[in-house]
Formats: structure tokens, C-alpha cells, sequence
């Protein structure tokens, strides 16, 4: 909770000074009281309230100054709210390891699926943009409700040597500064960590960055932007064959293959044959922990679809700083309500022969 006018506070001044001015009428009252006979006989015959009941009203009364001066400092809190409109960009790995039959068919089919189904699902007018990334990223569909146009670019997705995450990352961030008039392009130099907005980033990866820009060094960008990066490690750490049908491959790639599929349980061809897997998984977190995502862990295609399908009631909501004052308003209010009734209450009921 942050305070908007924290100089308000002042006012909780008013309560030590009601309680200087109630000692003061107290001890003037004792000046001015008549000296009778028997003090002992007036008080048995006057009915007297019990210690409780003369406090709780000072109390609640005294709770409710100071909520009502805390309420004057216009508190606000942050609260997640639902995003009117939402841009998010997908970036998805076409390294030549997505061929790896880890995941059946191959990773990359496994992947093609899920964003697919992923693109469906949006029925709320989620704007989704696409980004593929291998030796470097491109912007394949600028961020759009077109779901036609979205799975026509996934389903066209071709592997090709080398990862850059980070150039995946940066791109998706100029996609999103093209869409968003608040977002500025990665060539403006900022600093910090800008407040969330609704405009996410989703890195699906199976491997380690290779070539072009480290990372966190562009998730310090997404996270001066306000723009949250959800990453995903895809596949399993097992060796496994790497098969990619011929279509699955970009031509400059398929010199290193033969027949109509490449790669194979022989151990050679395509991209290496068998080759041992690995996900750079602390990366991939502080990736999501500086610009204040998640990471997740996807080992098969059922896992990779789950995650996709969970992720847009994550993003849709922001964070959001509300006024509050309105609360403690009607919170201090019915303090002193209350202890003003249960003075006159009790002091009318004490007073009841």
C-alpha cells in the first residue's frame, strides 16, 4: 500500500490532544466540585458503569481518528485487475535441436500443435503476435486477432542451426512498441524496472542461447518496459534421435540431410544424429524473474499444451494501483458511530433509576 499524501498523517495529532483537553476538563471539574458530608454515601447511592465500559467507547473512538487520518493520506493498493486488451508475443524456438524425437513426433510438430491450440483458445480479442527465433529472430506475424493468419505463419515454421533468445526477446519487444505507443522501441535508453502492463512476452526454448544477445542483458529491457517474459523450457535432457520431415527444415539446412526425412535412428544426419539435450533452466528463470514472469517446464507434448492453455489467466491480469480512501472513510465513520452510541447507551442505561 502506497500513501499519495503521507503529510496527512499530521492529523493523527487530533487524538493526543483530545486526550490533553479530556485530563484538563477532568481536573477542572475536581476544582469546582462541592465538598459534601459523606463522599462515601453519594457514591453508593450514584450507579456507576463498570471500568470496560467507560473505555471501549474512548477506544473506538480513538481507532477511528486514526483511520480516518490514514484515509486522509488517500491510500492506494495494488490489486490485479483484468487488462481491457492484452498483446502477447510468442516467440518459439526453430533451432535445429526442435527436430529431436524426444517429444513425438518431433518438438517442433509437438510445439506447432500447442501454439496452435493456444491461438484458438483466444476468444477474448487477446491481440498475438509471432516470433521465431533460431541462429536469429524474426518477426513472422505482427500482433493481430487474425487467428487464421497466426496458424497459417506457425504451421510454416522451419528449422535452422543456432538459439538467440535474446534477439527473440528483443524482438518481441519492438513488435510490441510498434502495437503500443507506451512501449518505446529497444533503442531508447531506459532505466529500472517500469510498473507491469498487460503486454507479455512467452519464449518457448529447448535448449541455450548461442549466438547474439545474452538474455537477462534482454530481459533488462522487457523489464524497463514493464513487459513480463514467460519462459518455457520444452523437451527432456535424454538423447534422442533428430528426425524433421522435409518441410520442416529451411533450405540452407537440408544440405545436411537425405530422402524425404532428415536425421534418423542411424545416429547420423540432419542436425547430428542422436545428440544430448539441454535446457539452460537458470537462464530461463532469471530470464522470468527480472521482468516478473514464470518459468515453466514442459517434458512432453501434453505438458507443453497445459501450459500454454493455463498462461493467458496469468497475463490478462495487471497490477493496478486503486484509491482506497473511500474504506478507511467508512471504516473510521463507523468507529466512532459506534463509540458514540455505546456511550450514550450505556450512560443513559447507568443513569436509569
Amino acid at each position: 500500500m502506497s500513501l499519495t499524501w503521507p503529510w496527512a498523517l499530521a492529523a493523527l495529532l487530533l487524538f493526543p490532544l483530545l486526550l490533553v483537553f479530556r485530563w484538563w476538563s477532568r481536573r477542572r471539574r475536581r476544582r469546582s466540585a462541592v465538598v459534601l458530608p459523606s463522599v462515601t454515601l453519594v457514591r453508593a447511592a450514584l450507579p456507576g458503569r463498570s471500568l470496560w465500559r467507560r473505555r471501549i467507547p474512548i477506544w473506538l473512538f480513538a481507532v477511528g481518528l486514526v483511520v480516518l487520518a490514514t484515509g486522509a493520506t488517500r491510500p492506494q493498493a495494488s490489486v490485479p485487475v483484468p487488462a481491457n486488451s492484452t498483446t502477447i508475443m510468442l516467440a518459439i524456438d526453430s533451432s535445429g535441436s526442435m527436430c529431436s524425437t524426444d517429444v513425438e513426433p518431433n518438438r517442433l510438430t509437438a510445439a506447432q500443435q500447442a501454439a496452435r491450440d493456444f491461438v484458438e483458445s483466444q476468444n477474448d480479442g487477446t491481440r498475438i503476435g509471432l516470433v521465431t527465433f533460431s541462429g536469429n529472430a524474426g518477426l513472422l506475424v505482427p500482433p493481430t486477432t487474425d487467428q487464421a493468419e497466426l496458424i497459417a505463419a506457425i504451421d510454416s515454421l522451419r528449422t535452422a542451426r543456432g538459439t538467440a533468445i535474446g534477439l527473440a526477446i528483443l524482438a518481441s519487444v519492438d513488435a510490441i512498441a510498434e502495437d503500443n505507443p507506451d512501449v518505446p522501441p529497444t533503442g531508447v535508453e531506459m532505466a529500472g524496472t517500469a510498473d507491469h502492463l498487460a503486454d507479455t512476452i512467452v519464449v518457448l526454448t529447448d535448449g541455450r542461447n548461442t549466438q547474439g544477445v545474452d538474455p537477462t542483458t534482454a530481459a533488462a529491457q522487457a523489464a524497463a518496459r514493464g513487459l513480463r517474459v514467460y519462459t518455457i523450457g520444452f523437451g527432456t535432457t535424454e538423447p534422442s534421435a533428430m528426425v524433421c520431415d522435409r518441410d520442416q527444415i529451411s533450405g540452407d539446412a537440408a544440405i545436411w540431410g537425405d530422402g524425404s526425412r532428415f536425421g534418423g535412428g542411424s545416429g547420423f544426419g540432419g542436425y547430428g544424429g542422436r545428440r544430448f539435450q539441454q535446457i539452460d533452466e537458470d537462464t530461463l528463470k532469471q530470464v522470468a524473474d527480472m521482468t516478473g514472469g514464470e518459468y515453466y517446464e514442459a517434458q512432453d507434448a501434453a505438458a507443453l499444451t497445459r501450459v500454454l492453455r493455463d498462461l493467458p489467466s496469468n497475463i490478462v491480469l495487471q497490477n493496478q494501483d486503486m484509491e482506497i480512501t473511500v474504506w478507511f472513510a467508512l471504516a473510521g465513520a463507523l468507529l466512532i458511530a459506534a463509540a458514540l452510541a455505546l456511550s450514550q447507551w450505556w450512560t443513559r442505561t447507568t443513569a436509569t433509576p
